[in-house]
C-alpha cells in the first residue's frame, strides 16, 4: 500500500490534506490544512516531514497564501505574499533543502507569467500558482519511481539491508527514496530482509518505516539505534540505504542524526552505503557538508519518551538535540538519484550527473 503523503483538495480555493505521522503507527489520521499557520506548524511539530513532502507541502503552501488577498490587490502585492509566505514555511525547518527551492521556483514562475501578461488577473495568477505547485507534486511521483528503479539492482536475492529513519511514501509525494529502492525490488520478487533502526529520539525508523514495510509485506524487524554494529559483526548486513534531506556539490549529505555512524560503522565492516534521492535534494550553492545548516529542535524530545509523561533525564541535565548529522561524500558508495546512479560521488562526478556546467551559477 503506497499512501498519499500529501494532497490537494480541491482547485484553487482548496486545501491541503496531510497523513498526521504524529499519530502513526497507533492511529491513521489526516489532517486539513486551510492556511499557512497551520502548514507552518504540522511542519514544524512533523505532521508531515520528509524532505520531498516537505517540497511539496511548502508548494502548496503558496497556494493557500493567494486564497487570503484581497480582489483588489495587485500583482506586485501577490508576489509579496508569495515571497513572505515562502519564508515562513522555510523557517520551520533550516535543513530541508526543499523548503526553500519549491517556493522560490514557484515564485520564479509567476514572475515569468506576469513579465509575460502584465495585465493578468489574480485568478488567473491562482491559477498559475496551483499548477506549478501541481507540477512540482507529480514530478516528486515520478522521481521517487525512478530512483527504485534506479536502485533495485544492488539488492540481491536474500540480501539484508539496514535503513534510518524514514525515506519510504510518508517522506514524499510518491513512494519514497530509499523505501522505492526496496519496494521496486519487492516488485521483481526479490526476497530480502530489511533491519530498521528505531531512530531515536522520535523514532521516525520504529513508528513509519516498520509500518510502511510491513504494510508492503516486506519482511522487517526494528532494532534499536546502538545495535547496528553489532549486526554488521554478525554479517546480518549486507547494504546501508538512506534517504537525504540536503546533498551539498561535494557529495556531503544531511541526513537524519545516526546516519553518520553508521556510514563510519559500514566502512569498518566492508559494507556498502547507498543514498538515495532526488536531484532536488542537491544544493549547489553549498560546497560542503561544513556549510549545511543544522536543525537544533526542542530538549523535551530527548527528556521524555515519545508521546509520553515519562521522564529519562535528570532535571537540570543538560540535552542536545541535533535533527540531523553529515555523511561525508567519501564514505559514501553511491548516490542513487532519479537520473542514476552517482558512485563515488564528488564535486566533478555531481556536476556532470546533474548536467551542470562549472562555468554556470550553481543553484539547488
Amino acid at each position: 500500500m503506497i499512501v498519499e503523503t500529501v494532497k490537494w483538495i480541491g482547485n484553487v480555493d482548496g486545501y491541503i490534506e496531510l497523513i498526521d505521522q504524529r499519530k502513526l503507527p497507533a492511529e491513521f489520521v489526516k489532517l486539513q490544512c486551510g492556511d499557512g499557520q497551520q502548514l507552518y506548524d504540522a511542519i514544524k511539530t512533523l505532521a508531515v516531514r520528509g524532505a520531498p513532502a516537505l517540497g511539496v507541502a511548502a508548494a502548496y503552501g503558496l497556494v493557500l497564501a493567494m486564497q487570503k488577498l484581497p480582489a483588489d490587490s495587485s500583482l506586485q502585492q501577490a508576489l509579496d505574499v508569495l515571497t513572505k509566505a515562502g519564508q515562513l514555511l522555510a523557517s520551520s525547518r533550516p535543513t530541508a533543502v526543499n523548503l526553500f527551492w519549491a517556493p522560490d521556483r514557484i515564485r520564479r514562475s509567476v514572475e515569468k507569467f506576469i513579465a509575460t501578461k502584465p495585465s493578468a488577473t489574480l485568478q488567473q495568477l491562482r491559477e498559475v500558482v496551483l499548477k506549478e505547485a501541481n507540477s512540482i507534486y507529480q514530478e516528486d511521483v515520478d522521481m521517487c519511481r525512478r530512483i527504485g528503479q534506479n536502485g533495485e539492482r544492488f539488492i540481491k536475492q536474500g540480501s539484508g539491508i539496514l535503513t534510518h529513519c524514514n525515506a519510504g511514501a510518508l517522506a514524499t509525494a510518491g513512494q519514497g527514496t530509499a523505501l522505492s529502492v526496496m519496494f521496486e525490488a519487492h516488485k521483481k520478487g526479490k526476497k530480502f530482509k530489511v533491519y530498521v533502526d528505531e531512530t531515536r529520539p522520535l523514532l521516525q525508523g520504529a513508528r513509519l518505516t516498520a509500518w510502511e514495510l510491513k504494510q508492503a509485506n516486506i519482511d522487517v524487524t526494528v532494532v534499536c539505534d546502538n545495535m547496528a554494529g553489532w549486526l554488521m559483526k554478525q554479517s546480518k548486513i549486507d547494504m546501508v540505504i538512506t534517504g537525504a534531506d540536503r546533498i551539498a556539490a561535494n557529495g556531503d549529505t544531511a541526513n537524519k542524526i545516526g546516519t553518520y555512524s553508521l556510514s563510519i560503522l559500514a566502512r569498518q565492516h566492508g559494507i556498502p552505503f547507498y543514498i538515495a534521492a532526488p536531484s532536488s535534494t542537491f544544493d549547489l550553492n553549498i560546497k560542503n557538508g561544513a556549510e549545511i545548516p543544522i536543525e537544533q529542535r526542542a530538549v523535551d524530545e530527548v527528556l521524555h519518551l515519545w508521546r509520553s509523561n515519562t521522564q529519562i533525564v535528570p532535571d537540570g541535565v543538560d540535552v542536545y538535540n541535533p535533527a540531523f548529522d553529515v555523511t561525508e561524500a567519501k564514505d559514501i558508495t553511491a548516490i542513487i538519484t532519479d537520473k542514476g546512479v552517482i558512485e563515488n560521488p564528488n564535486t566533478e562526478s555531481i556536476r556532470k550527473h546533474l548536467r551542470i556546467k562549472p562555468c554556470n551559477k550553481l543553484r539547488g
